[in-house]
């Protein structure tokens, strides 16, 4: 199957892994692209030399495409961007946008650069910028996430930028794919499917506890971090929202994560305050949501990679409740894209039969 992100990227399919913190590592990643969809490592949770080795990680296990997420925000997202044109990385993808010199001195350097947006306008903007190709997240997706569902978002998208769409937000199989392709998008894009396979380093007991969900498992909140996210309804969800996020309990628990997060990205305190500041322009956040920011790595950390999931945060789209088994990634895109075929054929005969 053929789309202009395949072409664009060199893929053999248009199904993209999204970059997951302490989720997305070079397994994931490279088993992805070696199934022929695109990999892309997370690094918002990684250091800079955590970042490379694991680009060099991903090398040593697949030839095939793959890309690396970046903060926007980040105080050494340049620096990061230069790693990245010399180690040769087709795509740069970002959870936040970043300065528009960043986007130029990618692109110049050759590589696709895929930002996520969750609204019209900010798609419009990044496309004004140069963008390759753009990520849409409706708000069925998991992590942080919008109010309009992706049926609503992807369409509007589409109609307003003339360059690739990567629909992002509630797909897992072929038949969502062949949804994304009619409302006009290129690919899609999946997390919490891509967690959910052999693949994926997450902890069995972690998996379990997506397994278990039903659609109504999860829910979107704000106490995490201050900004509106989709997580697992856990037992940490539900002490949250008893306790309330203003609470002194709440933010001695940010102020807990800050100091964490920085030690494990390896970030001084005046590179963590210009961040915060640019994410809190970007974000329009208060200074309360900006302080509880830090909440959101930290707890996700002690969810998915120390199996903690009484106390972490489990960040997840709704489509965990359709989801029962743990395929590799290869089966996985396999039986995405033979479900594909079967639909656009049955498609097909209908148009033939009128």
């Amino acid at each position: 199957m053929r789309t202009r992100i395949t072409d664009l990227i060199g893929v053999r399919y248009p199904v993209v892994q999204t970059g997951m913190g302490w989720v997305s590592g070079p397994e994931l990643t490279a088993a992805t692209a070696n199934a022929g969809g695109l990999g892309i490592l997370a690094s918002g949770t990684l250091s800079l030399a955590e970042m490379l080795a694991g680009i060099h990680a991903i090398k040593e296990r697949t030839d095939a495409p793959f890309g690396v997420n970046l903060v926007g925000t980040a105080p050494d997202v340049e620096e990061r961007a230069k790693a990245l044109i010399s180690e040769k990385v087709l795509v740069a993808s970002f959870a936040l946008a970043p300065q528009q010199r960043v986007f130029g001195l990618l692109k110049d350097a050759g590589i696709t650069v895929i930002p996520s947006i969750g609204a019209r306008r900010h798609a419009e903007k990044v496309a004004a910028w140069g963008a390759d190709a753009v990520l849409v997240q409706g708000g069925e997706g998991g992590g942080h996430t919008g109010k309009v569902p992706t049926s609503l978002l992807l369409p509007q998208v589409v109609d307003a930028v003339d360059i690739p769409v990567i629909a992002a937000g509630g797909f897992f199989d072929g038949r969502g794919l062949v949804a994304a392709l009619a409302y006009g998008a290129d690919a899609i894009a999946m997390g919490t499917r891509f967690l959910l396979t052999s693949d994926s380093t997450v902890p069995r007991r972690v998996k379990q506890a997506y397994l278990d969900a039903g659609v109504e498992g999860t829910v979107v909140t704000d106490l995490i971090d201050g900004v509106p996210q989709r997580v697992l309804r856990t037992p940490m969800v539900e002490r949250l929202t008893a306790e309330g996020g203003q609470s002194p309990r709440a933010l001695a628990r940010s102020v807990r994560s800050a100091v964490a997060l920085k030690q494990a990205v390896g970030s001084s305190w005046p590179e963590i305050v210009r961040q915060g500041i640019a994410m809190r322009k970007q974000r329009e956040l208060s200074w309360r949501q900006l302080l509880m920011a830090a909440n959101t790595p930290m707890m996700i950390r002690t969810g998915m990679v120390e199996g903690r999931v009484d106390v972490g945060s489990l960040a997840s789209g709704q489509v965990a409740g359709l989801i029962d088994e743990l395929p590799s990634c290869a089966e996985l895109i396999e039986r995405i894209m033979a479900e594909a075929e079967k639909t656009l054929a049955r498609l097909g005969s209908l148009g033939g039969n009128a």
